[in-house]
């Protein structure tokens, strides 16, 4: 059997020292049980392109998932398609959301126009909210309705199965939760959890991120902290509210997990069952005074994964780098299903010593992360390759590079690119080898433009009414002229 468990959490939190900021006895006793990926990372740090780059094995621009709403056609084989056509019985519950068509108006026209020349706030403004009171455990009542959901099927049905099964859960913690002041509910600022959950963090442990001053952040990162609506004051007290919020909201997912495993344990079926829990990505935090996702830096793109199962040893801390697209063809692998066709991931069993034939296409030493979504003023593209992180963006020329050396610089607060320059050079030749990067920088920008054009069209006379009251509302109604103008000018620019 598989099970895949997905959450959005910063994988950092699943080996030391971030683990002791708070307490995950579930994470623990499946690093306990079987092996933790350290250096795992997500394809596209947002939540519908990274889980299509999951389901479908294949790199985002591949797929062409633009953005939280251009994702995966309906009809799309998934690897879960293809152990069913072998005999397994699927479930799927949770948060799924790797197809096209879903989230808010906001989100798509926030993308489609990150190339304007305007700044204007898309989210709110991140603050801390306690609910409930010391025995309040079900914070997040939808994650726990599906996690219930989840555990009943496993002990009434799976349990009682002639045939192997595979179950996915997806949650939606730790994501902060909608904000109501946004335009559009959909508007997620508030880091919520109640005082039973805060009572797993160890406050005088938490740290209080080192920001650049604003001349000296990269021109994007500047784009997406004023966008995220951090560029005003933050005390010291409120990031580290913000921080502990965050990391109650992992406590609580964790128990989620817990909930699970017991289950399979209860259902007798634990020990003939391999059990993933990764993240779709993480969450910033505010670190690089930044919170949400969409960015490259380690607390958006370093996921947790986690893998335990039959005759996988215990207590493995595996260092290869590894990404979600290996997701699909590791469960095919565990399954013994066969590729259908070319992915671009690679199967993580013979990392684990559980393959005994040799592994034809051996793991790449480097993984890949791209971004073309909002709150991001340019395509994003991230190699990361021994102690290496490249980041290149747009077309390469229009906006420089950033290297940071993670040996030696964690924080990821000295950009090395300009120093280095044929360290620099090399990586980018490497990534131009494994995608175009200019080149699909150049078709998402057209994509955006005439998605836009399309949408305003279908609006007729409601798209000054409509475009004024979406999540931007509060900057954009202040001077709404210039803001159609500057879109304007924009439209006209490639045409």
């Amino acid at each position: 059997n598989v099970v895949l468990l997905l959450s959005l959490q910063d994988g950092r939190l699943t080996f030391g020292p971030g683990n002791l900021t708070v307490q995950l006895p579930f994470t623990n006793y499946m690093r306990e049980h079987g092996a933790v990926f350290v250096n795992a990372y997500t394809n596209s740090p947002i939540c519908c392109p990274s889980r299509a780059a999951m389901w479908s094995g294949k790199f985002v621009h591949l797929t062409e998932s633009w953005n939280n709403y251009k994702c995966l056609d309906e009809n799309y084989t998934t690897w879960m398609d293809l152990l069913q056509r072998d005999g397994y019985y699927i479930q799927k519950l949770g948060k799924v959301d790797y197809k096209s068509g879903d989230h808010s108006l906001s989100n798509r026209v926030e993308a489609w126009t990150r190339d304007v020349d305007f700044l204007l706030r898309q989210e709110g403004r991140p603050v801390a909210n306690l609910t409930g009171n010391a025995s309040t455990v079900k914070v997040m009542e939808e994650d726990w309705n599906e996690t219930d959901s989840a555990a009943q099927w496993i002990r009434s049905t799976a349990a009682t199965l002639s045939q192997p099964f595979a179950l996915y859960l997806g949650l939606n913690l730790p994501h902060p939760y909608p904000t109501p002041a946004m335009g559009e509910n959909k508007g997620a600022s508030t880091f919520q959890t109640s005082p039973y959950w805060l009572k797993k963090v160890s406050r005088q442990l938490i740290t209080v991120p080192k920001w650049l001053p604003f001349n000296e952040m990269h021109q994007v990162d500047y784009y997406s902290t004023y966008t995220k609506n951090c560029s005003w004051h933050f005390t010291q007290e409120e990031i580290k509210d913000i921080r502990a919020f965050y990391y109650a909201m992992c406590a609580e997912a964790d128990a989620m997990l817990g909930e699970i495993l017991s289950a399979l344990r209860d259902a007798k079926v634990l020990k003939n069952t391999f059990v993933i829990f990764t993240s779709d990505h993480g969450e910033l935090a505010m670190e690089h005074r930044q919170f949400y996702k969409m960015s490259m830096y380690e607390g958006s793109s370093h996921v947790p994964f986690l893998l335990m199962g039959p005759k996988v040893k215990t207590m493995q801390q595996i260092a290869h780098l590894i990404s979600l697209v290996d997701v699909y063809p590791t469960l095919l692998d565990m399954a013994g299903t066969s590729l259908p066709s070319r992915v671009s991931g690679h199967s993580l069993l013979p990392l684990l010593s559980l393959n005994d034939s040799p592994q034809a296409d051996p793991l790449p030493d480097w993984v890949l992360s791209e971004y073309h979504g909002c709150d991001v003023n340019a395509s994003t593209y991230m190699l990361r390759r021994g102690q290496w992180k490249y980041i290149a963006y747009a077309d390469g020329s229009s906006a420089p590079p950033q290297l940071f050396d993670l040996s030696v610089d964690q924080e990821e607060l000295h950009n090395v690119a300009a120093k280095l320059p044929s360290i620099t050079a090399g990586l980018d030749k490497l990534l131009r080898s494994i995608v175009n990067y200019p080149a699909v920088s150049k078709a998402v920008h057209q994509y955006n433009k005439q998605q836009f054009i399309s949408w305003r069209k279908s609006l007729g006379n409601n798209y000054t009414d409509v475009i004024a009251n979406l999540r931007w509302h509060t900057d954009w109604q202040k001077d709404p002229k210039n803001y159609e103008n500057a879109i304007e000018k924009w439209l006209q620019g490639d045409l």
